[in-house]
């Protein structure tokens, strides 16, 4: 599984495969994308604590999930030393792997819920498409 927007080494990454609903995730992960990463943790602290909504609902076993994930990346982000005052979340969730759980016969398999998790720590003003300079031919 590629990422979904391009990587460099300056960057903090992680994936992982959740079996948390997808339509939850995304909406978690449109509320975190683009924001600081103590202000996101705060807000997925917030919403596991009931403290603060997305319209009306908490989603709480989707921000748990995911802010392991985003632990796990800021651990990443030390080890690269990088500054974590300056870093921004890019946070993406995508449908998984579909999965059956087996039962008898007359019950049929039930799908289970399995999303992709994917989230990148970058600096505010590194990243981005590199300015390619115009060529010289004539």
């Amino acid at each position: 599984m590629k990422y979904s927007m391009p990587v460099s080494k300056t960057d903090a990454y992680g994936k992982t495969t959740l079996s948390i609903s997808r339509k939850h995730a995304v909406k978690v992960c449109r509320a975190i994308n683009r924001k600081k990463l103590d202000v996101a943790k705060d807000l997925l602290s917030n919403l596991i604590a009931m403290k603060r909504d997305l319209r009306g609902k908490y989603y709480t076993k989707a921000a748990k999930e995911i802010l392991k994930t985003v632990k796990d990346v800021e651990h990443n982000a030390k080890q690269k030393n990088l500054d974590l005052e300056n870093l921004l979340v890019y946070a993406s969730a995508n449908k998984g792997v579909t999965q059956y759980r087996l039962r008898r016969k007359s019950k049929h398999g039930k799908k289970m819920k399995i999303t992709n998790i994917q989230i990148i720590l970058r600096g505010k003003n590194g990243g981005g498409k590199e300015v390619r300079k115009g060529s010289d031919k004539k």
